[in-house]
């Protein structure tokens, strides 16, 4: 796509909406506040809005707006980090006059009328900040620190493989603007006592089977107990099992009884997870993905085909699969 089709609905429309998936993470918080300060910043006399769901962690980055729904019929609204509509907390979009969506996950769906996906970007949030660049749209500390918030948390402080030379060029074009990165590291990984008590029982929990696949179950009996919501759990601790020699794959599986779902976080170190997600109705990045199934009865499914996935083959050796 060429981003002056962009410039040229920004400068079209006096009312614009920005959007993003539900239970946001960093990525999809830093994109969304960054391109809203951004048009701020380069078209004061328009009004912009960023809508959508909070999570605690995030509260330092700033609060969504509140909007009345009939803005929508007058508005373009952008979509961003988001593979398919069913990622958002409603359908309003489809109200508006017109839609972009811009992401860097592997496409499920082009559901608005401007669609631009480039999955060689580390995070939504780098597409954002390359836009704003190569339009010669005016940045400042606070577009800066929610773009850099962004590409810190989806390219997993520089370690993901997505994470390249432009990354760190477009970082270091984003530090000109004075980041206070001790402020936004210590907002992100900072833990409570009570959120590494829990991810000391949340390590004796887990299992790994023969083929390097660890797996953990929440219930929604342990939800209550630990007074976290489930998607904070699936996303906030599936991380427990990264980084250990005798682990290629990781999943989480969580209990979503409000829903009657369970949300399922996959991670690999080198296979391709993300073609698991998708055969399960989720989606994400190759080695980090997500889905949301009917029962833990599906899950045990999941596992072989994690199983199967290491093991290059789908001979694998068969073995009990507790859960």
């Amino acid at each position: 796509m060429n981003f002056n089709q962009i410039k040229e609905k920004v400068i079209q429309y006096d009312l614009i909406i920005i959007e993003r998936h539900a239970n946001p993470d960093g990525d999809a918080m830093g994109s969304q506040l960054g391109l809203k300060a951004i048009l701020k910043e380069n078209y004061p006399k328009k009004k912009i809005y960023a809508v959508g769901d909070t999570s605690e962690r995030f509260d330092f980055m700033g609060k969504t707006d509140e909007i009345d729904i009939e803005l929508y019929k007058k508005a373009l609204v952008f979509v961003l980090d988001t593979s398919t509509d069913e990622m958002l907390l409603n359908d309003n979009y489809k109200k508006a006059k017109f839609s972009i969506k811009i992401d860097h996950h592997n496409t499920v769906s082009d559901y608005c009328v401007l669609n631009y996906t480039d999955t060689s970007f580390e995070s939504c949030a780098g597409i954002i900040a390359q836009i704003a660049l190569d339009l010669d749209w005016k940045l400042n500390k606070e577009a800066a620190t929610h773009l850099f918030t962004g590409i810190v948390t989806d390219s997993g402080r520089f370690r993901y493989d997505k994470t390249t030379a432009r990354t760190f060029d477009i970082v270091s074009k984003l530090m000109e603007y004075d980041i206070d990165i001790d402020n936004v590291y210590s907002n992100l990984y900072q833990e409570s006592l009570d959120s590494v008590k829990l991810r000391a029982k949340l390590t004796n929990k887990f299992k790994v089977s023969k083929h390097k696949v660890a797996y953990l179950k929440v219930t929604k009996k342990d939800v209550e107990a630990y007074g976290l919501t489930p998607h904070n759990i699936a996303r906030g601790y599936v991380n427990i099992m990264a980084n250990i020699k005798e682990i290629e794959v990781w999943a989480m599986f969580v209990e979503d009884a409000e829903n009657n779902q369970i949300l399922c976080e996959f991670r690999s170190s080198k296979h391709n997870i993300n073609q698991i997600a998708v055969k399960y109705g989720g989606g994400g990045h190759l080695l980090a993905s997500g889905a949301k199934v009917a029962s833990f009865e599906v899950c045990r499914e999941i596992i072989k085909d994690l199983n199967k996935l290491v093991a290059g083959s789908k001979k694998w050796r068969k073995q009990e699969t507790k859960f």
